[in-house]
């Protein structure tokens, strides 16, 4: 086993590393070789590269306990560059967090501990799922936000019980996406100095040279951001690395950026510094090449004794970190003992008894726009959730979304009204990553519109299982003289495809109330609170069902005055037109049920023997009514059914007169009500 010569990186040199280093650092880089190659699938270059980047963090740096994988206040490391997941894997496995050698050997196969990209909640010691590129990098602004909310909320003169960093390692890819732009820049802004990124600067993607593409000045580019940046010239060079990362956690007033330039492949003879080393095997010769350059045994997934002894004692030396923090934690809960319990209580991410007591029930209120019942109910659970934070991209006043009295997350006050700019993919990436740090419950709050910016962090809220508050207001073609550039109509169908996402459309006020509520209730995955601009009237729960029923997805508001010949669905604000409709089918002498849908998901997952109770399969003739695509209506309508909606966009003009033109009535729904029992057409 040998340390890199001079000769085998761009610029320096290791000097005299340690020899148990250097075996850590190759039996990575040779798992890496090794199970891509077995896989015959994934990217063994970047690995190869940021092995000694990786063993110097994890060796003198982070903060973490394998035995302990979710500690409170260990830091936390994430790779956002995902691809590069055989780094991260022989990590966990050499440091004791659970990951077998039989894992690696089956890297990226079924049922394995070691997928391709890494995934939270499926191997320890992986903080967030990464992969789509720039992610990690919200994540990781994110995190470090929950970090310094909750040291400023726990923390007192004698006793830090909060106090770690977050790292992530970037690539040219993260850095190219827009997303990454858009979290630097608040990070820098916010000035977080327990940020640090390690940007693995090797100029290569799959395409070849990121001349290709990429000639910007990054380190000027940070330091616009408002970052601390450093460069280290080699990454085989320890001693310089470990310079690097002591200066950033020294670094107590601003994010700081470590520019690592690297050799992708890093010493394959031949592939190495080329785009062969990234994204595909290096092939059998090439590993056995780089091997004997390494002085390393040809068989496979060889972990030497050297290496394995001195991890496992790095290990269990972060053991004694954690140890050390219970027994300050001890301390705390005897001096502070109500603050000790709200911080397990918060970290555990457990509601309070009681929480929802002071929730509004909008009793004679006349009308409202969901949008505005959404800021009172906010108010209300803000006052019983002191750890709900969040905000909207530019638009809280027109959201909805300001928490009286929680004051502005500020780079010298983080309170609870957080001002994410114009920067939804941002926004929503580290609502993830306050999520996925835990401790806090966050929201993020848009024009349902701009969902299209954030789907992407929307997305991996359902596939991390995180519980993230999404609000998107200005629903539909509500939005009126704005215009179809801001109409939403696709957005709904798109949302509700996604699998472990709820998506609630509230058709009044106290509808609002009940879907916040199974919102915040949520612990394993995101929901969407798709809210209105223009007022609706309050539902008088007298005359109608009690809202309640949101809790079963969707429930029967209004029954017919017999035995229902017709069904109307709707959601939202089409809610009121459906119930306008079953009026005058009443009228006509048309039995007619209304069944207000506001959640497709939870309805879906209710006993069938309910939903054959809001929707008997013996009435046909249905009526979906929504200022949305009618994709997926189908599915409640039934084949006899019919769908009234949007197949098309939108107008600028006011409100009342788009839903006229655009046929979303009462009068409509009454005619294809009407068709549908006479055998009319659809």
């Amino acid at each position: 086993m040998t340390a890199p010569s001079e000769s085998s990186t761009s610029s320096g040199t290791p000097g005299n590393a340690d020899a148990a280093a250097w075996a850590v650092i190759n039996t990575i880089k040779v798992l890496a070789m090794d199970a891509v190659e077995k896989s015959q699938s994934g990217h063994p270059g970047t690995p190869m590269a940021l092995a000694p980047a990786a063993y110097v963090l994890w060796s003198k740096f982070l903060r973490h306990d394998p035995t302990a994988p979710t500690w409170a206040d260990r830091d936390r490391f994430i790779l956002s560059c995902g691809h590069a997941s055989m780094l991260l894997y022989p990590l966990l496995h050499l440091t004791g967090y659970g990951v077998s050698l039989d894992d690696i050997k089956n890297f990226r196969q079924w049922g394995s501990n070691t997928p391709g990209h890494p995934e939270r909640g499926h191997t320890p010691g992986v903080e967030v799922t990464t992969g789509p590129l720039g992610q990690g990098v919200g994540n990781a602004v994110g995190m470090a936000m929950a970090e310094r909310f909750l040291a400023a909320r726990f923390n007192r003169p004698e006793f830090d019980i909060v106090d770690h960093r977050v790292w992530a390692f970037v690539s040219d890819g993260d850095l190219m996406e827009g997303i990454a732009s858009e979290a630097a820049s608040l990070a820098g802004h916010l000035r977080l100095g327990k940020l640090c990124l390690l940007y693995d600067d090797n100029r290569i993607t799959i395409d070849g040279s990121t001349d290709l593409s990429f000639s910007e000045d990054v380190q000027k580019r940070f330091t616009a951001y408002g970052w601390k940046v450093l460069r280290v010239s080699s990454g085989n060079d320890l001693k310089a690395m470990q310079r690097a990362y002591a200066a950033a956690r020294r670094e107590s007033d601003r994010p700081t950026l470590i520019i690592l330039r690297t050799e992708i492949g890093d010493p394959a003879p031949t592939k190495k510094g080329t785009s062969g080393a990234h994204g595909a095997p290096l092939g059998a010769a090439e590993v056995k090449a780089t091997k004997a350059i390494l002085g390393w045994p040809e068989e496979p997934f060889h972990v030497p004794a050297e290496a394995a002894d001195h991890m496992a004692k790095l290990g269990r030396r972060a053991g004694r970190e954690h140890k050390a923090w219970r027994k300050v934690f001890a301390a705390y809960a005897k001096a502070y003992p109500t603050e000790a319990v709200e911080f397990e209580q918060w970290m555990a991410g457990e509601l309070p008894s009681g929480w929802d007591a002071g929730l509004p029930t909008f009793a004679g209120e006349k009308g409202l726009a969901t949008r505005q019942a959404g800021q009172v109910v906010l108010d209300a659970v803000a006052k019983a959730l002191p750890n709900l934070l969040g905000g909207s991209a530019d638009l809280a006043h027109s959201n909805g979304t300001v928490i009286k009295e929680g004051g502005d997350y500020t780079a010298e006050t983080p309170g609870r009204n957080v001002h994410w700019g114009i920067r939804e993919h941002a926004m929503a990436a580290a609502c993830n990553g306050m999520a996925a740090h835990g401790g806090v419950r966050p929201f993020a709050a848009t024009f349902l519109i701009f969902a299209d910016y954030l789907k992407p962090s929307f997305r991996l809220s359902a596939l991390m299982h995180l519980p993230v508050v999404y609000v998107g207001t200005h629903d539909s073609i509500g939005v009126g003289e704005d215009g179809p550039t801001h109409q939403p109509i696709e957005q709904l169908a798109m949302l509700r495809a996604l699998p472990n996402a709820r998506v609630f459309r509230p058709a009044d006020a106290t509808e609002t109330t009940e879907c916040w509520k199974l919102a915040l209730e949520r612990t394993d995955g995101p929901s969407m609170l798709a809210l209105t601009r223009q007022k609706l009237p309050v539902l008088d729960r007298a005359k109608y069902a009690p809202a309640a029923g949101v809790r079963k997805g969707g429930y029967v508001l209004k029954d017919a005055s017999g035995a229902a010949r017709v069904i109307l669905l709707a959601t939202g604000s089409e809610v009121h037109i459906a119930l306008a409709a079953a009026e005058q089918l009443e009228q006509q002498g048309i039995p007619t049920r209304v069944v207000s849908l506001p959640s497709w998901e939870i309805f879906a997952a209710q006993p069938k023997a309910y939903r054959d109770e809001v929707l008997p399969p013996s009435v046909t003739a249905r009526v979906s009514i929504e200022a949305a695509a009618t994709f997926g209506w189908e599915r409640w309508v039934g084949s006899a059914g019919t769908t009234i909606g949007l197949d098309h966009f939108g107008a600028s003009a006011p409100a009342e007169k788009l839903y006229q033109e655009f046929g979303l009535t009462a009068g409509r729904v009454v005619d294809a009500a009407r068709g549908l029992l006479q055998g009319g057409t659809r």
